[in-house]
């Protein structure tokens, strides 16, 4: 990757952020603000951090590609605080950071004395941005929530899989990441804001309630059905458009298939992808020449298209069928993502040089600024920026750092 693929966008140059996060929810929220130039500074646990570093144990210990990969652009600062000092401290940095952002268990941050009513009164103008599990005032309020849990609660999974079979958990994590880019546009307004007011804000949302707002299509089927939606498989779960599916491809691999796609909004596509495998002799029969048709005889229509699929590789059916114009997609699997170069290229995966885990290639934020991507730095070793941040923000000289690290405070 050359310097010129890549760009800090520096949109949030100057401001601070005091994370307290864990795992995916939340640490998701503030790799993106470190990402577009804020100082993230990352508080943990001073023996063994932020519980996302030992998702896979190793001998000696290396921080997971798991931490790796929610955690980079940021500084991290090591502070016990349940020791009185320890709680000082973090108060201490509290009163100089623009942004708060906490997703521990509920009501675990305000036990340890920083809920949002003590800092408030250290600093009036915190954005103070907590992620839960579910809402407040809901009945499962106080229940622990992890991603699944949400997908399951927030009615994802009740949309996902095939119409016959169990529902299922869709692969990205929405829950997880997909609510804390919710957080991150809300910080971003709330900080818009308070350039007039000068006020900060308390902000919240819940991981249940944020997959309502990926699943509002469904709702939509819901509302004009009187019925849940149903799991429609590879079809939209609105309403189907034969051919729209999953087929198989040469060499007949795990994820040797490719998606075709033919829409209701362009009745061209079916008799398109007809000439395109050759069944120019089906244009105008009339089993298959409306949508109605093709839904009641949607196995046949699509063993036609398998026919063809299953005698080309993924990359030549997608390519042959989108250059006709007839939306089509291989499906890829990680392992090819991670090593095609062209995303390399465009700087939207990044190799990072990590001082112990050595090279490692993970993806930025995919928004470009003046047609370049943030770049990406490695996440921070357990304490790294210790010294650096409590210099920097609260003024602190080595003799003290020294007795802090005697009494086991940092």
């Amino acid at each position: 990757m050359t310097e010129t693929v890549a760009a800090a966008p520096g949109c949030l140059t100057g401001v601070k952020v005091l994370d307290m996060t864990q795992f995916e929810a939340g640490t998701s929220c503030t790799q993106v603000l470190a990402m577009l130039g804020a100082e993230v500074v990352k508080v943990e646990n001073p023996v063994k951090g932020d519980p996302g570093r030992r998702m896979g144990y190793t001998t000696p210990h290396r921080d997971d590609p798991y931490f790796l990969m929610y955690n980079a652009n940021k500084k991290s600062v090591t502070v016990n605080v349940k020791s009185a000092r320890g709680l000082e401290i973090v108060k201490e940095l509290a009163r100089h950071a623009d942004v708060f952002m906490e997703n521990f268990a509920p009501g675990a941050i305000e036990r340890l004395g920083l809920g949002y009513a003590v800092l408030r009164e250290l600093n009036p103008g915190i954005i103070y941005g907590q992620v839960k599990g579910f809402g407040e005032g809901s009945p499962y309020e106080k229940n622990l929530a992890f991603d699944m849990i949400a997908q399951a609660c927030g009615g994802s999974m009740s949309t996902t899989g095939d119409s016959d079979g169990r529902p299922c958990k869709p692969g990205p994590t929405v829950g997880d990441t997909g609510t804390g880019m919710l957080m991150v546009i809300s910080i971003l307004a709330a900080l818009y804001r308070r350039r007039e007011t000068g006020q900060g804000t308390r902000l919240g949302v819940a991981m249940q309630d944020a997959i309502f707002h990926y699943i509002r299509g469904a709702f939509g089927v819901t509302s004009k059905s009187g019925k849940p939606a149903r799991r429609a498989g590879a079809q939209s779960i609105g309403g189907g458009n034969p051919p729209c599916n999953i087929y198989p491809c040469a060499p007949g691999g795990p994820n040797d298939y490719v998606f075709v796609y033919t829409s209701r909004a362009n009745p061209t596509h079916w008799p398109r992808l007809l000439e395109v495998i050759g069944r120019q002799d089906l244009i105008d029969d009339p089993r298959y020449a409306t949508r109605t048709a093709r839904i009641e005889r949607e196995a046949e229509v699509d063993a036609i298209i398998a026919e063809w699929t299953r005698k080309r590789d993924k990359y030549e059916a997608m390519n042959v069928i989108g250059a006709a114009g007839i939306p089509a997609g291989a499906v890829r699997d990680t392992l090819e993502l991670l090593n095609d170069p062209d995303f390399e290229r465009r700087g939207i995966m990044q190799v990072i040089e990590h001082p112990t885990n050595g090279p490692f290639k993970m993806p930025t934020f995919p928004v470009r600024y003046d047609g370049k991507p943030p770049v990406v730095k490695p996440a921070p070793l357990l304490g790294q920026h210790t010294d650096e941040v409590l210099q920097s923000w609260l003024g602190m000289n080595g003799e003290r750092l020294a007795a802090l690290r005697t009494e086991k405070v940092i």
